[in-house]
């Protein structure tokens, strides 16, 4: 499925779990850590039971960014939220482990969040784990445990092409980081260009009216499908012949060229599916 757009809803407000489906995201992700202030932990455990189940959902993907795993209230959301059927992947901050064992144990999927230094340093066991379908990363809680300023990191072409480079290499998702400037819609556009020219497939987004926004951008452009629809017809046709590179308009098409352009025309079926 395209994880275009994942769209973070408060886990202690009501009216936006219940409007968050309709507003177009490809995935969301409800939040019971940053959004949730600390006495209001379980008053959200208990809303989401009751809508859980209420809320048509119809065919987005469900999240729970759950506390951290160090954490009581960590281990409370686990144990709540294996009761939601409709939930099928949860959102771990501050990854720094293999989480294999969260996915045996609950059945859901698993996407880190790349938050801290250990995480940095341990990233390839982290992505690599049996159940990991998707990486994120916090540049402000990187930022914070680097003593670092989140401008910076925010920017930072090292930690923002490690993220692609491993996940592709292990074939999960690279989703990029969130855009805090709410006011600055052109700006979160070049963001989302910047990202997608780096190999990430989606971002995560913190308001409704970023969501058009990413599925646009994260979609393949008319272009790009002409472009990979031509290079596999003719790479294909050329294989068939015992040939493993043509010149294609001026241009060399070997194996990887071929790989890129069947990944653009998944993408695009998949986003076309869900649309």
């Amino acid at each position: 499925m395209p994880r275009r757009s994942m769209l973070f809803v408060p886990g202690n407000s009501e009216r936006k779990l219940r409007k968050a489906p309709s507003l177009g995201a490809d995935s969301i992700i409800i939040d019971l850590e940053d959004a949730v202030p600390p006495g209001s932990k379980e008053e959200a455990r208990e809303l989401l039971a009751r809508l859980i189940n209420e809320i048509d959902l119809g065919n987005i993907e469900v999240c729970v960014r759950i506390n951290p795993l160090t954490t009581l209230e960590g281990l409370r959301d686990l144990e709540t939220l294996v009761k939601w059927d409709p939930v099928s992947c949860i959102v771990v901050p501050k990854a720094e482990t293999d989480l294999g064992f969260l996915y045996q144990a609950t059945g859901r999927y698993i996407i880190p969040l790349i938050e801290t230094p250990r995480g940095i340093l341990r990233i390839e066991d982290i992505v690599r784990a049996e159940g990991v379908v998707a990486v994120n990363w916090g540049p402000a809680d990187l930022a914070l445990s680097l003593g670092g300023d989140l401008r910076a990191y925010s920017g930072n072409q090292f930690v923002r092409t490690l993220i692609p480079v491993v996940s592709h290499a292990y074939g999960v998702d690279p989703i990029d980081k969130v855009f805090f400037d709410l006011r600055d819609e052109e700006g979160f556009r070049r963001d989302c260009l910047e990202a997608k020219s780096l190999g990430y497939v989606g971002k995560t987004v913190i308001h409704p009216k970023q969501v058009p926004i990413a599925n646009e951008v994260f979609t393949p452009t008319k272009d790009e499908v002409e472009w990979a629809t031509r290079v596999v017809r003719a790479y294909e046709e050329r294989a068939r012949q015992g040939v493993g590179a043509l010149t294609l308009n001026g241009e060399l098409v070997d194996a990887v060229h071929y790989r890129i352009a069947k990944s653009i025309l998944e993408r695009a079926g998949a986003s076309n599916v869900e649309n």
